[in-house]
């Protein structure tokens, strides 16, 4: 059986942007993504690396080519279909973390898994697990304006592996944090991944961060290259 968890097949995508003709953001992209691995993806700003992202992770659908998570082909499923597999298999973290500003820590870890049908108790633990792996479950009562931007961070990472998923996708995870925090974050970002067994696909400009991950994947004029 394939180890392969996310793959890739000649993905193209433009967009018209009012200008005459298309601006062609990826161009027959292709990639695989291994159960376990951590990959780093480097591009500079408007590159199309949060375009990628959203495809891989069903929020957007390719002009071109196809998407497949576990060997199963998402693209041209329905819009449901999508929704269910994007809520059991993919976790997304974000350069802002995007917490629900009027709940708690406790609860933005919990909402997404009552989406999922989890029953509340079972939920509740698993967030208490979940932020006690990344050192916050002294915070698991405070609302997000009430946290450090670093333990925000955390929280979303916690948020995005709430429903056990096998494939996390992060756009600039760090790029919101000072050096020192992003260092922290990041290695917290890394236990997890390492400790539950996810496959990540993480977009950021660190180098630095990109060298403690498994390998390097440059997106550049639409197409992805292995980084020397």
């Amino acid at each position: 059986m394939s180890d392969v968890v996310l793959r890739l097949e000649g993905i193209s995508k433009g967009y018209n942007q009012g200008l005459p003709g298309e601006v062609q953001v990826l161009r027959d992209t292709s990639l695989e993504l291994h159960k376990g691995e951590v990959v780093a993806l480097v591009a500079p700003s408007g590159a199309g690396k949060s375009t990628l992202l959203h495809i891989a992770g069903l929020l957007d659908t390719p002009d071109d080519g196809r998407v497949e998570i576990d060997g199963q082909v998402m693209t041209g499923l329905s819009d449901r279909r999508r929704t269910i597999a994007r809520r059991q298999d993919v976790g997304f973290v974000y350069q802002f973390h995007h917490l629900l500003p009027e709940f708690d820590a406790m609860e933005n870890i919990v909402l997404p898994q009552l989406a999922n049908g989890a029953a509340r108790g079972q939920a509740a633990a698993r967030a208490q697990d979940l932020l006690q792996s990344v050192g916050v479950a002294e915070r698991a009562h405070h609302r997000p304006a009430a946290m450090s931007g670093g333990e925000q961070q955390r929280v979303a990472f916690c948020r995005a592996l709430a429903n056990a998923p096998r494939i996390l996708l992060a756009d600039e995870p760090t790029g919101n944090l000072d050096p020192a925090t992003s260092d922290q974050v990041f290695s917290a970002l890394m236990k997890l991944v390492r400790e539950t067994g996810l496959s990540a696909l993480i977009a950021t400009h660190n180098l630095e961060l990109a060298a403690r991950m498994d390998r390097v994947l440059r997106l550049q004029d639409g197409a992805l290259s292995a980084a020397p």
